[in-house]
């Protein structure tokens, strides 16, 4: 061990002869002998032999060479003298694949141990070896001395590392200047000296070094440029935040150039100082000192290049995605930049997510205004002088018409942009902040909520302060404020605004929910609507109207109800009847025209037609029934008119069969079902305005779809309708036949009795004779008829067993539920083929 201690030593003296530090370096390196540097992992005998095995078979060794490798390996195992055999394996299989040249120098010259005077004799120089004995000056001093003798010395370093830190700052020095290139990139020129020169690894480094100059000068541009009113906040922010990480930079350069300044400065041909080579600054260690600054440069350029395509949240965006990195350092950084350069999002954020407030002057948030709309806040009529009486047709059409209704407002008024929503928040919270903002603002502006107040103070309280490094608590705000804006807003149509009495008002009304209402109105308008269209006036309909309502269950509903009810004309042409264009109008104001808007009010006339169409058909069934039965107790004394009136009772029970189902598949099926769905929406209370439109529109495109039997067939979406309104206007043509073949009945019935009392003696009044029409042609428009409406129910029965929809199938069932009407088409086929 002592031999070995020597020889450290002795190599430490003759490597490093001037350093203050020899007793540490002797002992690092005794520590490097002790340790396990270089086996990383324990060595495989058995994959070690396999090698040296391979390595004999492919050098030129004797073809026994491998078998006597395998004997001698099991004897050196079953040795207990090695303790480490697989690294004496190792050793021996690293000296035989080591190349080999031949050489006449001694082995490992450079690590001879030098002989110590005191105890070694004195031998002549032949005995020495080769290996020169160390001297005073160091290696590095030895060359800095042959250059100085052979050619120019090498330029001072305390000179370039001036104009390094110059280069730092972006600014040229003396000796190493800032250009353009052609191509208007900036490129290093060295200077040339006839007394000195700058070698090839020097400049290497100032290239290096240079770097983050550029970089610095490219980002302080940016900063510089952007100092206006003009910009974007975020840009602003990331402009403040770039300076403030620019002013670190400065004191960094400050701190380098002390350095300097302290440095001892060399000149070619002194005397170098090790201790001032040890402490001061120099062009490697500033590489050093400047390593993590050119990460931070190099982050800082690409962000200030993203600045220049981007804005707002897509910037906010760029640099996020960033955060994905794996490294450490990248990750870091970028979360900080992103704490303050978010901080105006969070902001805007804040006073949209609690207030419904979008202060956002240079579009950088994700949701944004149209300007045309802006400047629209809802007017609730209440607010008026006459209330709601106030409000009416003339106001709502130039509302509508100045792009200001309620449901153009709450769709229109703010979009959704998703480019610019940060990818922090994602498009699912993103929706809901939307959502939230949009409510507040409806209910501040549009419902004029008395409690807005509190709601905020509630609002303010959840929400708590928004920042980046707290995304789980910005999710649970979101949250939060979307549930109670969402409660808030459900809460103000429910009981503020009374929507479900203005929808069930809808039901009952144009619905025809109400069926003494619908009796009282069918039997008051009646007489008026089978005159033209021409000769009815609007207050006698409305006269009319009120009647129905004061006389039936109508009049219990709420005074606000009934004064939006009225009746009016529809646009007609000439030959129209009052049936074809009366219909019955619901008015409503802001804000429930957001829900009820005028399209969705369209639809409920819509509906209101196809059934009032229906319920005239079942009263002109119930009276043509009525006159049947009566016919029976005349017509019994006319026996050949008997088999006319029982073939009139057939058909007349397959109308009212075919109106009745129609009805209760309308009524019941339909609109009630459909009703039931909407309101176990309104009673879980969960969505904001959207959600309660799309209920709404689901609940009426349903009633819509199913009662007017739509089909999803293009150009064929109403060819049911059309035939069920075909079928329609054939019961109300065999209607009038059947009253003209009644009072055929009851002449002929009189004429009998003046007969007979002639008989008798007994003088009557003479009986008016005179028919419009004969026997014979009321015959044959009464089987024409019923056989058209035969030939239409065969169609509609057929399309309705092959609908797509469910709730038609059955409809089809119900109206065949004995297949009467294909066992009466296969009659009618084999009566034409016989």
């Amino acid at each position: 061990m002592r031999d070995v201690s020597a020889s450290i030593e002795s190599l430490v003296t003759s490597l490093v002869p001037q350093s203050q530090s020899k007793q540490e370096l002797v002992a690092h390196c005794k520590y490097i002998l002790a340790s396990n540097i270089g086996t990383a992992h324990e060595n495989d005998t058995g994959h070690l032999a396999a090698q040296i095995k391979r390595h004999l078979l492919q050098s030129q060794s004797p073809s026994n060479a491998s078998l006597k490798f395998t004997n001698l390996l099991s004897r050196l195992l079953d040795q207990p003298v090695l303790s480490r055999k697989p690294e004496s394996l190792l050793f021996l299989y690293s000296l035989a694949s080591s190349p080999r040249h031949p050489t006449s120098s001694p082995f490992l010259p450079s690590l001879h141990v030098p002989l110590r005077p005191s105890t070694t004799p004195s031998t002549t120089p032949t005995d020495l070896p080769r290996s020169p004995q160390p001297k005073g000056n160091s290696k590095a001093d030895i060359l800095r001395e042959y250059r100085a003798r052979t050619g120019r010395p090498h330029l001072p370093e305390h000179l370039l590392l001036r104009d390094t830190l110059y280069l730092l700052q972006g600014i040229s020095g003396k000796y190493v200047h800032l250009s353009l290139s052609d191509n208007d990139q900036p490129k290093l020129v060295f200077v040339e000296d006839s007394k000195y020169i700058i070698p090839p690894p020097t400049k290497s480094l100032i290239h290096r070094l240079s770097e983050v100059g550029h970089l610095y000068a490219r980002i302080a541009a940016f900063v510089s440029t952007q100092d206006r009113p003009t910009i974007g906040m975020i840009e602003q922010s990331l402009c403040h935040h770039l300076q403030t990480l620019l002013t670190e930079y400065y004191r960094l350069i400050a701190v380098l150039e002390s350095q300097m300044a302290n440095a001892p400065n060399s000149t070619p041909g002194s005397q170098s100082d090790p201790i001032g080579e040890e402490t001061g600054l120099t062009l490697k260690r500033l590489d050093v000192w400047i390593t993590e600054w050119r990460l931070r440069m190099r982050m800082m350029s690409v962000c200030v290049e993203g600045a220049h395509d981007a804005q707002g949240g897509a910037l906010v965006n760029l640099i996020h995605s960033y955060t994905d990195n794996g490294d450490p350092f990248v990750r870091k950084f970028t979360d900080q930049l992103l704490e303050e350069v978010s901080t105006p999002f969070f902001i805007t954020l804040h006073k949209w997510l609690f207030s419904g407030e979008l202060y956002d002057p240079h579009s950088e948030f994700f949701v944004s205004v149209d300007p045309s709309l802006a400047h629209l806040q809802g007017l609730h009529p209440s607010s008026l002088a006459g209330g709601i009486d106030a409000f009416g047709e003339d106001s709502v059409s130039a509302d509508r018409s100045d792009g200001g209704g309620g449901l153009r407002v709450w769709e229109a008024k703010y979009h959704f942009r998703k480019e610019m929503l940060p990818m922090f928040v994602g498009e699912n919270f993103g929706r809901k902040i939307f959502s939230t903002g949009k409510s507040l603002n409806f209910i501040r502006y549009s419902c004029h909520d008395s409690d807005w107040v509190a709601t905020r103070e509630k609002m303010s309280n959840t929400g708590g302060i928004l920042k980046y490094s707290d995304i789980a608590g910005l999710e649970r705000s979101i949250d939060s404020a979307y549930n109670t804006a969402s409660a808030r807003l459900f809460e103000v149509f429910t009981e503020k605004f009374r929507l479900l009495d203005h929808l069930s008002a809808l039901k009952h009304y144009l619905l025809l929910g109400y069926g003494d209402f619908a009796e009282q109105l069918m039997e008051a308008l009646g007489p008026s609507l089978t005159r033209p269209a021409n000769t009815l006036y609007r207050h006698n309909l409305t006269a009319t109207l009120e009647t129905a309502i004061r006389t039936s269950s109508a009049q219990n509903d709420p005074p606000d109800v009934l004064r939006r009810l009225d009746a009016r004309m529809l646009e007609y042409t000439h030959g129209e009847l009052g049936w074809d264009v009366f219909t019955l109008e619901y008015k409503v104001d802001a804000p429930l025209d957001t829900l009820l808007d005028p399209g969705s009010l369209e639809k409920y006339k819509r509906l209101f037609a196809h059934l009032w169409a229906m319920k005239r058909v079942e009263g002109a069934l119930s009276s043509g029934w009525m006159r049947v039965a009566g016919a029976g107790r005349v017509g019994g004394r006319l026996e050949e008119l008997e088999y006319d009136w029982h073939q009139i009772r057939i058909t007349t029970s397959e109308m009212i069969h075919f109106i009745r189902q129609m009805q209760a598949y309308t009524q019941l099926e339909v609109i009630e079902c459909s009703w039931k769905g909407l309101m176990e929406f309104f009673a879980k209370r969960e969505g904001d305005l959207d959600a309660m439109i799309d209920a709404h529109q689901s609940y009426l495109d349903r009633m819509v779809k199913k009662v007017l039997l739509i089909t999803p067939k293009a150009g064929r979406e109403e060819s049911l309708l059309t035939q069920v309104r075909e079928v329609f206007s054939t019961i109300l043509q065999f209607r009038e036949a059947i009253d003209n073949f009644y009072n055929y009945t009851l002449s002929e019935s009189a004429r009998l009795d003046q007969a007979r009392d002639a008989g008798r003696g007994v003088y009557t009044a003479p009986a008016s004779l005179a028919h419009a029409q004969s026997l014979s042609q009321i015959r044959k428009l009464l089987r024409e008829y019923s056989t058209a409406f035969s030939e239409r129910m065969q169609t509609i029965v057929q399309a309705l067993q092959s609908h797509p929809d469910l709730d038609c199938r059955f409809l089809g069932i119900r109206l065949s539920f004995s297949e009467f009407y294909r066992s009466k088409k296969d009659r009618e086929v084999l009566a034409t083929q016989r």
